[in-house]
Order: structure tokens, then sequence, then C-alpha cells
């Protein structure tokens, strides 16, 4: 008790400033200890359930089963080291002023280009650039050891090295093509806002948002992938009709070269108002997908990027199973999730930018990461948005981790209702298989990282109806 009140005493005694630095700190590794512990009670799952337990017996044979296991024990043993590997990084980068560093090192540059302190706007975004490019060089290390080591010793990896740096070069381009428009914009507007810019500030992220998710699909995502209309036929037949039975004003609908990066299965809805448009990864299609195809003698032009791994063939969706998940993806749309999730969004989001302009005028915040002299809106948002907000976006991010469960079981219901509840149990199975999705999990672990319900809840709530 001496030594608490002792200590106690010590830290009433500290500045402001190194209060809130080592209260950061502190509760940065706190999270890190936590998700450590989860990971680690997850991983014994792996190691553990060797066999496949009885209640899986009609859903996965033993070597898709053992395969998977050992998928995710790879993919969680990375985890751990590229967490550890993240978090030592952070704590040394605020321990030794890297953020301050960076700053005036951003300053010297505007500087040598004609930039005086006065354009703050131009340093910050000197300073954006330096930053985003530290974390690529350093992140891209543990992506090439994912992609070309752990996806591609499970039979997932289908790109070639030259295909993984053009990608990336790519991403990192149109990453700093919106990011540093935008961020100037938004600087400008805190700068000239007055009393009530956080409204302004947050009208334009809204704004920015509604756009980003407009054109996303037509004009980001093409530059990555292939999109192609899906060939007239029975499924597109069936899609439609399924659309117009629930009144989701369907335009278009798109098949995506998922396959040449590789072979996970995806689907997706995007669009505003009437103008609503499917997208299907070939890699969820089984008469589409690439991975499913003996190359044809003499074609090897797009083997050049992309490799064929017709040994690790998937087995994809038929049509029924692929109607089905399309059921339950509109069922998002028809139950007002995505206008739900939507609408959280934007009230966090002027939560946020209402305390922000209640904390920024704090110098000891500013202090307490090494900004003693000036305090740039950048660095401040940057400080209040990611260290003091940190305690508040956790419980935040599990909330809706929870949310997203009850959502997804409400749109299997509504597949259910639309009587597909047979063809999605299987798809579901499929998909899992094809995925490598291991259906045991730690309750702990899963309650607190699945967004998604685990396998076994989501067929015991599909079993009735496809009895019946």
């Amino acid at each position: 008790a001496a030594a608490m009140a002792l200590s106690g005493d010590l830290w009433a005694e500290l500045p402001a400033e190194r209060r809130i630095f080592c209260s950061v700190l502190l509760f940065s590794w706190a999270v890190y200890l936590w998700e450590a512990f989860l990971a680690h009670r997850q991983r014994r799952v792996y190691r553990t359930t060797t066999h496949v337990p009885q209640e899986l017996g009609q859903i996965m044979d033993s070597e898709t089963f053992e395969k998977s296991r050992l998928y995710q024990l790879d993919k969680s043993t990375f985890s751990f080291w590229s967490g550890l590997y993240s978090e030592v990084e952070g704590t040394m980068i605020l321990l030794c002023g890297g953020i301050p560093f960076l700053w005036k090192l951003s300053g010297q540059i505007s500087g040598r280009a004609g930039f005086g302190p006065e354009y703050e706007i131009v340093q910050s975004l000197v300073f954006l650039l330096l930053a985003t490019l530290f974390s690529a060089v350093t992140g891209l290390p543990w992506s090439l050891y994912n992609t070309f080591v752990i996806e591609e010793k499970h039979g997932f990896n289908q790109q070639t090295l030259g295909f993984f740096f053009k990608d990336a070069i790519k991403k990192f381009v149109v990453t700093q093509c919106i990011l540093l428009p935008v961020t100037s914009l938004l600087l400008y507007i805190i700068k000239i806002g007055g009393d009530y810019f956080f409204i302004y500030a947050w009208l334009f992220t809204l704004v920015v948002s509604l756009v980003l998710v407009t054109i996303y699909a037509d004009y980001i995502a093409p530059l990555f992938d292939k999109f192609i209309p899906l060939p007239e036929g029975e499924l597109k037949q069936q899609i439609e009709t399924m659309a117009k039975s629930i009144d989701f004003p369907l335009t278009k609908v798109y098949v995506v070269e998922g396959s040449k990066r590789s072979s996970h299965s995806n689907a997706y809805f995007y669009g505003f108002f009437k103008n609503k448009r499917i997208v299907l990864f070939d890699t969820l299609l089984e008469d589409y997908s690439a991975l499913n195809k003996e190359p044809a003698e003499g074609e090897d032009g797009e083997n050049e990027e992309t490799k064929s791994k017709t040994k690790n063939k998937k087995q994809g969706c038929k049509n029924e199973e692929v109607l089905a998940v399309l059921g339950h993806e509109l069922g998002h749309w028809k139950l007002g999730h995505t206008v739900k999730n939507i609408i959280i969004s934007q009230m966090n989001s002027f939560l946020c930018f209402f305390l922000f302009a209640v904390l920024i005028g704090q110098k000891e915040l500013f202090a307490a990461f090494g900004f003693y002299d000036t305090q740039p809106t950048l660095i401040g948002l940057m400080i209040i948005f990611q260290f003091i907000f940190s305690p508040y976006n956790e419980v935040l991010s599990f909330c809706l981790t929870v949310l997203s469960r009850r959502f997804e079981f409400q749109a299997d219901a509504f597949a259910k209702e639309l009587g597909k509840a047979k063809d999605l149990y299987s798809a579901l199975i499929k998909l899992n298989k094809d995925n490598l999705g291991f259906p045991v999990s730690d309750w702990i672990f899963s309650m607190w990282h699945y967004s998604h319900p685990p396998l076994l809840e989501r067929l015991q709530a599909l079993k009735d109806a496809k009895q019946e």
C-alpha cells in the first residue's frame, strides 16, 4: 500500500506532458499484451485440435481440416512477430522523438523548395509523404514474407515478384494522389473555419467519403484489377430476377479477376440510390475461375504476371450457391445495414472532430510528443485521433464487431427467407474450405476479433430451414 501511495505521489509530481506521454505508451502496450494473450489462446486451439471434431464430421474431411489448421497456425505465428515488431517500432519512434524529427526534416525540405515556416500545409504534406513512405518501406519485408512464403506455401498466392512490386508502387502512387489533396483541403478548412471549423471539417470528410465510395469501383479498382461484365446467360438472368424480387435497383453485374493475385473468394455490391452494381470475384464462380481451367496450349502471355496453380484447384460455387451468397449480401442492403453503418461512422466522425476542437488548444498534448514551440494542425490531428482517442477507438471497435456479427446473422436469415437456406449452407462450407478457414476457435478470441460469426453458429442457424 505504501509503495502504491509513493508511486501515486511520484506520478502526481510528473509534469502533465510526461503523464500524457506515459499514459499513451502504457495503454499501447496494454492493448498489445491483451491482443497477444488472445492470439496465444487461439494458437493453442490450432496446436491441440488435430482431429476433426464430431460435430464437424459432415462438414469437413480430415485432409482439409489439417490444411486449414496448418495455414491458420502459420498466419497466427506471422501475426505475432509482425505485431511485436510494429509495437516495438512505434515505441522507439515515440521514445526517440521520431515525430518531431520528421516534422523538422519536412520543414527543411519544404524550405529548400522556397516554402518557409508560414507554409504549414506544404510542410504537412511533405511530412505525410515521408511518413507513408517510411511505413511502406518498413512494411515491405513483412508483406513479401506473407505473400511469397505463407500464402505461397498454402496455395493462395497467384502473383509473381514483378507483379507484386508493380502493384505496390501503383497502390502507393494512387494513395498519395488521393491522400495529399484531401489532407491539404482538410487542413485549410480547419485553419479558416473559425469557432465552428469542426462542423465544416466533418462535412468535408463526409463528402469525400461519399465521393470515394461512388468512384472507387468505376475508376480506382480497375487500376488494379480487370472488371468484365458478367456474360449473358442463366446466372446473370437469375441474379437480375432475384434483385428485382426485392426491389434492388441493379444496373450492372461485373466479374473481377481476383485470381490474378489470390485464390481467396469474395462478392460485394456498391453504388448509391438507383445505380447499384454487383461485383463477383472469378474465384467465387465455379464456371469462371481461372484456377479451375487448364491453360490452353501456347497461352502464356498472362502467365508472365500470374501463375496458374492447377494443382491447387479451388472448388468455387455453383450458380445456386452464388445466388445464395448474393441473397445474403443483398440482405445487408434490404435490412438497411449499409445505411446504419454509414450513420454510425459519420456520428463517430462528428464526435471525434468536436472533441478535437475541444482539445486542440491544449499545449500539453503537443509538448508530450516533443512539440514545445509549435502546434501544427496535422500533428494535432495525429496526436488526438491516433493516441488520445485510442481507448475510445478500442471500445468502439469491439462494439462494431459485435454489431457486425448481429448483421451477419440477420443477412443469413434474409437469404433463408428467400428460400436459399440449403444453398447458402453448402456455399458457406465450400467457401470455408476454399479459403482454408479453421472452424474451431477460442471463445474470447472469437468474441473480440470475429466480425462474422463462427461457421458452426451460422450453419446451425440455417440448419432447421435446410432440413425443412
